[in-house]
């Protein structure tokens, strides 16, 4: 496995609506793994997609993530995978990047199907175990080992974050430092 570039990699934040977002296995965490995710990729250019699922039904993105999001729309869907998504797609096939950061709710569903498609489309699929829930652990545990087992690569929130500075200088540096910090 080659390590993730700027160049070369896309944020996914999946499904992270309404009443759900508050009801998963360790919420705040993901809440907060999320806005550093997106404040990071912000610092280093990587772009950032999100979907939500039925929001009409499950409410729209939560207002702590969706106001870091204010340069992109949601990709709205009813398939449990975004892949499901003509326009999902097309706008992921438009940015030209092989590695793709999924985080999310819930694990065993949406990014658990997501993520095998992605996989099946030849991408390949960075899970941030501390970015991604259920709302039952058990479920999110289950979503981890399919998703891994399935040839993804499990990384945190930090260890992701990292991958894509390599080096500990300069302004990007001290940026991405407060971000983690906070």
């Amino acid at each position: 496995m080659l390590m993730m570039t700027n160049e070369d990699t896309v944020l996914l934040i999946i499904d992270v609506q309404g009443k759900l977002a508050s009801l998963v296995y360790e919420s705040e965490i993901v809440e907060k793994n999320i806005r550093k995710l997106i404040k990071a990729c912000r610092v280093l250019d990587v772009p950032i997609l999100y979907a939500e699922q039925y929001p009409k039904g499950l409410g729209r993105t939560i207002e702590a993530v969706r106001e870091l999001l204010t340069e992109e729309a949601p990709h709205e869907k009813i398939t449990f995978s975004c892949c499901g998504s003509p326009d999902f797609m097309e706008h992921l096939r438009s940015l030209k990047r092989n590695e793709v950061i999924v985080t999310g709710i819930e694990t065993h569903v949406c990014v658990y199907q997501t993520s095998i498609d992605l996989m099946e489309y030849g991408y390949n699929v960075h899970l941030i175990t501390d970015a991604v829930s259920s709302r039952a652990r058990e479920d999110r545990e289950t979503g981890f080992h399919c998703i891994e087992k399935a040839g993804a690569w499990l990384k945190s929130t930090e260890m992701a974050i990292f991958e894509l500075l390599r080096v500990a200088q300069g302004e990007k540096f001290k940026e991405i430092s407060a971000i983690i910090k906070a």
